[in-house]
């Protein structure tokens, strides 16, 4: 079983910034990708960030070069510096992991999810 706990929402003014952050434990062998998606009341949850594990990144359109994905140095916990903030952003975050358990059987995972607003 794998888990993951997900912090670092909360509310924001636009052009803030917070530092979302996914732990991963449990029957875990390998961990072949991290990233996080997004889900706005209504609206279909939508890609904003990977990380492979050989560190090569990927960011939606509306996203880059305001946030930036990077895990520590175990690859177990993944974070989302968010900067530039904008009330569009505002969503509900959801960790994402993709790999092999301990039986070697592909997983794939999600986070509990962490609130982010941004408003003024």
């Amino acid at each position: 079983q794998v888990q993951l706990v997900e912090s670092g929402g909360g509310l924001v003014q636009p052009g803030g910034s917070l530092r979302l952050s996914c732990a991963a434990s449990g029957s875990i062998f390998s961990i072949n990708a991290m990233g996080w998606y997004r889900q706005a009341p209504g609206k279909q949850r939508e890609f904003v960030a990977t990380i492979m594990s050989d560190d090569i990144t990927n960011y939606a359109d509306f996203v880059k070069d305001r946030f930036t994905i990077y895990t520590d140095n175990s690859k177990t916990t993944v974070y989302l510096q968010m900067n530039n903030l904008k009330p569009e952003d505002t969503a509900v975050y959801y960790c994402r992991v993709e790999g092999r358990n301990s039986g070697t059987a592909v997983f794939g995972s999600w986070g509990q999810g962490t609130l982010v607003t941004v408003s003024s």
